[in-house]
């Protein structure tokens, strides 16, 4: 029996309520989805779920089941950035991962599916689907239209600052204002919102050809009614997250991950949907595979191209055939068929035919967007994982959008308390080249882990510091970071890591090709690392921290959330 049929065995007030709500005496009988979205007015890539959730139910309705529509909109990264909202970004997705929680289990659903497009709503979605495990799919919400001339919202930093600076007119600035963002979708470039579709969709978790669809587009609808039929037959087989959610799915899944170059917030997220279903995946891990599997497409921020276009030269099915003499191809998905007959029937199918259809539009080939094994854009993956005295416990830079010039730097300490006093000493040119600056206190139990995007632009529209200066901290980066920025040091300093410990004048070096992190001097000197270490140790004796005192969901989640090397989330411990 259905766990929705056992409930109202016992409950029977269940009925009248459900009946209350316009449901037929059939529908009281028929299997119950939950249908989970983040649709709300909050951005661009929650705006048009509603219309997918639309075409589900009628996928359900069409199967014999009997769906429920339920909301929990996301935050946008892109306006919370730069002042304290930022700080509640990554508490949202384990509230939203919660909220799924309570939704399916308080009735309790037969099924669900879910409904995402960005950054935290995505892997809160995939956490919950694998704590739930009831037959589940994840419909992702697709990508943005370019913006003419390839702009996207990112530009809107250098040009706030230009017309700060004078160099631009706020009627010049409108321009890119109004076109930046042309349709609903995920941002245009690969920042975490389209790395989180492509890992669904790379788990196994999304329906082939899902991620990185064209939000404006018919397809997706049709993919999201598609999505309701499957969900049913999933619930008819019986079939769960955790028979896809395997070992061999995560490894795949990280191979995707390093042929996008994504977003190294995936390092958070990815480890904490693992957890749900008891597998271990460590910044480690993600270096492993970074330095065999190489980047195959040239994706803003680091390359030429619009997320979007990848998925006209492919998407997530054509990495995979790229990849296929890597990947597990035996694992299953949620169509009820292995990775390797997926891959069959799409390459079968017209779906490369429309894509490559929809290119020649730009005068353009897939071959332009994505690369082969043999002829990758990077030769390697595009993040590292960098140990040391600086990050025990690991640090990570996307190094594809570092120039080659500072894959191995020293430089002086200009440590921060936080952001906000960082990107003034940037304003007031206190920040020489050659600089690393040093901003601490912004991890998981310090102010929650925010991304310091504000800061990579103040630097990378100065062209004296754009490929000179490097960024350390215990926060995180947005996916359309550039530069030598190194996030994630773990141990966090409100915890008593070393980067807590850093002075003014301490000498850092950085070694990307190495993958090492260490404080190597003292006031502009070298030191023996032996000596370093008894620095290190002597300072800690004296210092001390005073945690914010946050209420409410942020105090909350300080206090709960695991390392950031562990996934940073307040629903698992360790």
């Amino acid at each position: 029996m259905m766990k929705s049929q056992k409930s109202r065995a016992v409950g029977p007030e269940i009925d009248p309520l459900w009946l209350g709500s316009g449901w037929t005496l059939e529908d009281l009988k028929r299997p119950q989805v939950l249908l989970e979205s983040t649709w709300g007015d909050s951005h661009p890539g929650s705006r048009h779920l509603n219309e997918l959730v639309e075409m589900a139910k009628i996928g359900i309705y069409k199967s014999g089941g009997k769906p429920s529509v339920y909301t929990v909109t996301d935050i946008c990264d892109g306006v919370a950035t730069g002042h304290d909202g930022m700080n509640y970004s990554l508490v949202s997705r384990d509230i939203i991962s919660a909220m799924v929680e309570i939704h399916a289990r308080s009735v309790p659903f037969d099924a669900l599916v879910t409904f995402a497009s960005c950054d935290k709503a995505t892997p809160g979605h995939l956490m919950a689907l694998a704590r739930l495990n009831i037959p589940a799919i994840h419909v992702c919400g697709g990508s943005m239209m370019p913006g003419p001339g390839f702009i996207s919202a990112e530009v809107c930093y250098k040009t706030n600052e230009e017309v700060l600076m004078g160099k631009m007119t706020e009627t010049e600035q409108h321009y890119y204002q109004k076109n930046a963002c042309p349709t609903c979708g995920a941002c245009q470039y690969m920042g975490t919102a389209s790395t989180l579709q492509i890992m669904s969709e790379a788990l196994g978790l999304s329906l082939p050809g899902n991620a990185l669809m064209p939000a404006w587009s018919n397809m997706i609808r049709l993919m999201a009614e598609d999505a309701g039929k499957a969900v049913m037959t999933l619930l008819e087989k019986g079939l769960t997250p955790k028979d896809i959610l395997t070992s061999e799915a995560f490894e795949n899944a990280l191979m995707v991950h390093a042929a996008v170059s994504g977003s190294t917030n995936a390092l958070l997220h990815i480890p904490a949907i693992a957890r749900e279903v008891g597998i271990t995946i460590t910044p480690r891990s993600f270096d492993e595979i970074n330095r065999k599997i190489p980047v195959l497409a040239g994706i803003k921020t680091f390359g030429p191209w619009p997320t979007q276009f990848l998925w006209y030269a492919g998407g997530v099915p054509g990495i995979m055939l790229a990849l296929k003499d890597h990947l597990h191809l035996d694992v299953m998905t949620v169509t009820g068929r292995t990775l390797g007959e997926n891959l069959e029937k799409i390459r079968k199918s017209d779906f490369f035919k429309l894509g490559s259809e929809y290119l020649k539009n730009y005068q353009l080939k897939p071959q332009d967007i994505l690369k082969t094994i043999d002829s990758p854009y990077k030769q390697s993956g595009g993040l590292a994982v960098l140990y040391g005295n600086l990050a025990p416990d690991g640090a990570v830079i996307k190094h594809t959008s570092v120039v080659p010039g500072m894959f191995a730097h020293t430089g002086p300490a200009k440590p921060f308390d936080s952001e906000e006093k960082a990107i003034k000493a940037i304003f007031d040119g206190q920040i020489t080249p050659g600089d690393v600056i040093i901003i601490r206190y912004e991890g998981p139990k310090g102010a929650g882990m925010p991304e310091m995007l504000k800061t990579t632009e103040a630097i990378y529209n100065r062209p004296e510091l754009a490929e000179t200066t490097a960024l350390i901290t215990d926060g995180r980066f947005s996916g359309a970071t550039r530069g030598p920025a190194i996030g994630h040091v773990s141990p966090e300093a409100a915890v008593g890591g070393p980067l807590a410990l850093v002075e003014e004048g301490d000498l850092i070096h950085i070694d990307i090709n190495k993958r090492t992190l260490d404080i190597v001097g003292v006031k502009g000197l070298k030191k023996p690392p032996e000596e370093i270490k008894a620095i290190i140790k002597e300072r800690f004796k004296s210092w001390r921290y005073t945690f914010p005192q946050n209420d409410g969901v942020l105090g909350l989640f300080r206090r709960a959330a695991s390392s950031t090397d562990k996934g940073a989330s307040m629903l698992k411990e360790g």
